[in-house]
């Protein structure tokens, strides 16, 4: 299992506890590299080293480059076998920028890379039976304080190590010394090179995230409000009233013109002017008084006829009128023209003495007798003299 750790976690898993300043002058040997490593071992020893009662130091294998390039990473690599249930680093590395730490490792000579940049530390760890073996890989920048080649010492960098049960134990590494050269040290007549490539820079816009963030918003509610927009419109609407129903004498003297004009008369057809004036008449009173005139019989009809209240006043023309229809509907006699015209006369005798009185308002009352109305004045407007005086 591999892991990389960033600069995102919140604690400080490894604190640099730098206690060796060393600065070294241009031109310093390898030899007094190792004298100059040989002191900060020594010196070292700040970086102490905390284990719990009963419990034995974890072997660790340490592994440093023994020459560097200034500005380029050189990687500490830490081989580390400890119990299966134990964790390297269980918070990460972090050293916070301007921290004590920072400065110390700065005056030191040597700079942690930013772990977005590719060269962050990485974590390896791989179980063998009862024991695990952890790998841990951290680069550190050698930036001399001077040109040329320079010699300096890593100092010992302390690494926690927690168990299970929530103990943790820390071990120190050693000094490490390093021969840093110059980038341009062997190139003779150097000349500035070319910038890298380009690297990709991520950004955090954020006034694009909250402009999508507030158009994601104002889609859904007005995609809300339109779903609630459309069910207002289909709602389900009231049914406009009817208009009221016309009076059934209009539309039986309607009928009674139609009739009276449509020339049955004329062209001889009489048994279906009887027909349509006796049904004109039948439908009327039906409607006029409650019955379903065209289906009840004239016997039916009569007998409803002559027990409404008040007496209708042109029952026997009714009567007369509606058998004698029934002669010419049923018992096929043929009526003449002016029969014809008969029948069309008591139909419109029938409906006109049957329409319904209007009411009528009441007058308004007199004002009283004794009130007489007030006397105009004169038209010159000065009062008349009373008892006739001059």
């Amino acid at each position: 299992m591999t892991r990389r750790l960033g600069a995102g976690h919140a604690a400080l898993a490894v604190a640099v506890a730098i206690t060796v300043r060393a600065q070294a002058d241009a031109g310093t040997s390898d030899a007094g590299a190792a004298d100059r490593g040989a002191s900060a071992a020594a010196a070292g020893q700040s970086c102490v080293e905390r284990l719990p009662s009963g419990k034995e130091r974890p072997k660790l294998k340490e592994s440093f480059p023994g020459r560097g390039t200034s500005g380029y990473a050189a990687t500490l690599e830490l081989v580390i076998e400890h119990g299966k249930g134990e964790t390297v680093l269980p918070t990460g590395l972090e050293i916070r920028r301007g921290s004590q730490e920072e400065k110390e490792l700065l005056h030191a000579g040597f700079a942690l890379p930013d772990p977005e940049g590719g060269a962050g530390p990485v974590l390896s760890v791989e179980n063998r039976g009862e024991r695990a073996e952890t790998t841990l890989r951290i680069g550190f920048v050698p930036l001399p304080p001077k040109p040329g080649r320079q010699a300096l010492v890593l100092p010992p960098v302390p690494i926690a190590i927690a168990r299970a049960s929530g103990e943790v134990s820390t071990v120190c590494t050693q000094a490490h010394p390093i021969t840093v050269e110059d980038p341009i040290a062997n190139v003779p007549n150097p000349t500035p090179r070319e910038n890298p490539e380009p690297r990709r820079q991520l950004e955090e816009w954020t006034t694009l995230k909250q402009a999508t963030i507030i158009a994601a918003i104002a889609l859904v509610v007005g995609a809300f409000v339109a779903w609630l927009f459309g069910l207002w419109v289909r709602r389900p609407k009231p049914v406009p009233p009817p208009p009221p129903p016309r009076p059934p004498w209009e539309v039986a003297l309607e009928e009674l013109f139609d009739i009276k004009n449509a020339g049955l008369v004329k062209s001889q057809r009489y048994a279906e002017h009887f027909d349509r004036v006796s049904d004109a008449i039948r439908k009327y009173l039906g409607d006029r008084y409650g019955f379903d005139g065209l289906e009840s019989t004239t016997r039916e009809a009569l007998i409803l006829l002559r027990e409404f209240k008040p007496e209708i006043p042109v029952l026997d023309t009714i009567e007369t009128s509606l058998r004698h229809a029934d002669l010419v509907k049923f018992a096929r006699l043929t009526p003449s023209p002016e029969e014809c015209e008969l029948s069309l006369v008591r139909a419109e005798e029938i409906v006109r003495a049957t329409i319904p009185a209007l009411p009528v308002k009441a007058p308004a009352p007199a004002p009283p007798a004794d009130t007489a109305p007030p006397a105009a004045p004169p038209p010159n407007g000065s009062a008349e003299p009373v008892g006739g005086a001059p």
